[in-house]
């Protein structure tokens, strides 16, 4: 099956790319308040300072991760011979990365 292994490869290099380009401009605090997109809670929103300072962490946050889950599905492509546990170890990574981010943006916000 390595056909379905390359697909599996390409969704997760992509979605961690994908991930790292949306949280580019949150670290670069190009992002202004709004409903829609960027770390997006009451006190985020209440307060434009917390809002860029927030934002900016996360968006530091989600660019590590996204190339991390990157980085560590294309390494483990090579590696793994299993297309079933390449499967799981590349949610796992994605997932464990996510919330990571999550946890440690919360954390954040708490100081601010």
């Amino acid at each position: 099956m390595p056909g379905f292994m390359t697909i599996i490869l390409v969704l997760f290099v992509s979605s961690g790319l994908l991930l790292a380009a949306v949280a580019r401009p949150l670290m670069l605090r190009k992002v202004q308040p709004n409903s829609l997109y960027g770390f997006r809670v009451r006190k985020t929103l209440e307060d434009p300072k917390v809002w860029y300072d927030a934002n900016e962490f996360a968006g530091k946050c989600m660019f590590r991760s996204g190339v991390a889950t990157a980085l560590a599905c294309a390494i483990l492509y090579f590696v793994s011979s299993d297309p079933l546990s390449y499967v799981w170890d590349c949610v796992a990574i994605a997932m464990c990365g996510l919330a990571l981010s999550l946890f440690l943006s919360f954390r954040f916000l708490k100081r601010c």
